[in-house]
């Protein structure tokens, strides 16, 4: 499997003491992470040490390194015939992975409604205008990358540190599920609903409907990738179905 739009580490971390070492192998996480979420590599997909590490202009063990992070993570599984590969995710997982993110999206959607300051409220509504303007002109990566921020925000704001921990920890592989959803047109214009009726709860200063929204919006997003990896059907880029809401 050829490692798609690889480019060389920079010099700086090619060399060095064991802090460059270890910065060189949360490089080779991040590189691989972004190729799985955003589906350039594929559950299945085999990643090959020796290939990558021409690519990458770096030696074979901060790779090895980082490959050991990813499959803690979940994202990569190694075994000593096949080497590593991208994980799959089966319909049952996606749907009790999503089942706890909900509840923690939800929860931390109610304690922001009710305790987020106006600065919060104000960077919230300046992610959401954003978003609404990717979506329109459908820009699915940039996108992502804002509505990734908004989901994070809603998380930080909630004060709640504990749940902050263990919804990062699970986001790892959510992710890689949360890109693959908006790749329905159907699922994308009704994210783009859910994310506007969670605005109007927060503006609101709603607890009850903050949450609410939220959580039928992590759950929608389960169930959409939950059907698409039982009908197995090859993701294609979404186009917008109507203009969002800005």
């Amino acid at each position: 499997m050829t490692i798609p739009e690889t480019s060389a580490l920079p010099a700086e971390m090619i060399t060095g003491d064991l802090s460059h070492q270890n910065a060189m192998a949360l490089a080779v996480v991040r590189h691989l992470r972004h190729a799985i979420v955003t589906g350039k590599l594929k559950p299945g997909d085999r990643i090959v040490e020796r290939q990558l590490s021409r690519e990458l202009n770096i030696s074979r063990t901060p790779i090895r390194e980082g490959l050991k992070l990813l499959e803690l993570d979940g994202l990569v599984s190694i075994s000593r015939n096949r080497g590593a590969e991208v994980t799959a995710f089966t319909p049952a997982e996606v749907v009790r992975l999503f089942d706890v993110i909900s509840v923690l999206e939800g929860l931390a959607a109610r304690r922001t409604a009710e305790t987020a300051s106006t600065e919060t409220l104000a960077r919230l509504e300046d992610l959401h205008v954003q978003m609404a303007f990717h979506y329109n002109r459908s820009q699915i990566d940039p996108y992502f990358e804002i509505n990734s921020a908004i989901h994070d925000l809603v998380v930080s704001a909630c004060g709640n540190p504990e749940l902050a921990t263990t919804h990062a920890r699970l986001m790892l592989r959510a992710r890689r599920g949360r890109y693959m959803a908006i790749m329905s047109p159907d699922r994308w214009r009704q994210s783009v609903d859910e994310h506007e009726a969670l605005m109007r709860a927060l503006r609101a200063r709603d607890p009850d409907a903050a949450a609410a929204a939220w959580t039928a919006h992590l759950r929608h997003t389960g169930e959409t990738l939950a059907r698409a990896l039982a009908e197995d059907v090859p993701a294609a880029p979404a186009k917008r179905t109507s203009r969002a809401r800005a």
